[in-house]
């Protein structure tokens, strides 16, 4: 299994044409499973602002090849090729997810060495909007200021919430997500755990393999982002 994150500016009318429409299994081969959804920044707002025109579409899929048929030949690929994207190889993950293999890792322990990403992935339940809204505001606002951070943000199209972050390097990802330097996150996986936010939801680790084009004339990933990491986790 391999995952890859795609976000593109498109437009309002071709974001709106690829959420009824996205990519499904049965119709693209090789493909376990996809979410189409707008990119919202995380600002640490509790008033959510996405962004009409820029997509994001998080897909999992057999292998390589499989990615490289729909990046060759599927019409959605080709909406979404003047953008960024990124392949990802999975190192650890926790939580249930259609289209995540069983044999990945789940230890909180994981040597790697250079950049990870990180899926946060949640069906929301509706009953637990306003809860999950002010805590991951909190958490929002605290990655903004995270060591180690590049690029993150967001994607929305409820139920279906996630977050896509990329990171130099594994310690500097575990000291948000665990540490108490600042407690928002923390406080954020314990308020899940007393009372679940979603009633299906997964937080995947990853490593970068390959990430071609941009965004606004920038790669998350280039070197000189690697260099000196981005403070703003604004989508742009």
């Amino acid at each position: 299994m391999i995952a890859s994150v795609h976000v593109s500016d498109v437009g309002p009318c071709t974001a709106l044409s690829i959420l009824g429409k996205p990519p499904k299994p049965g119709r693209v081969d090789g493909l376990r499973h996809a979410d189409a959804a707008l990119a919202a920044p995380l600002r640490g707002s509790v008033r959510p602002a996405p962004d009409l025109g820029r997509i994001g579409l998080v897909a999992f899929w057999d292998d390589a090849a499989a990615l490289d048929r729909f990046l060759a030949d599927d019409p959605v690929a080709a909406r979404l090729a003047d953008g960024w994207r990124v392949r990802l190889d999975p190192l650890r993950a926790c939580g249930s997810w259609p289209g995540r293999s069983g044999d990945v890792a789940t230890g909180r322990a994981t040597p790697h060495d250079g950049p990870a990403a990180v899926l946060t992935l949640g069906r929301l339940r509706m009953s637990q909007a306003i809860r999950f809204v002010r805590t991951s505001a909190r958490a929002e606002r605290a990655v903004a200021h995270a060591p180690g951070l590049i690029w993150a943000t967001g994607f929305g199209r409820a139920p279906f919430l996630a977050t896509c972050s990329l990171w130099a390097a594994t310690q500097a990802l575990s000291t948000y997500v665990y540490g108490q330097r600042d407690p928002a996150h923390p406080g954020a996986i314990t308020a899940d755990a007393t009372r679940p936010f979603h009633y299906r939801s997964a937080f995947i680790r990853f490593r970068p393999c390959d990430s071609p084009g941009h965004l606004e004339g920038r790669n998350p990933l280039a070197a000189g982002w690697m260099a000196t990491p981005v403070r703003s986790v604004d989508a742009s």
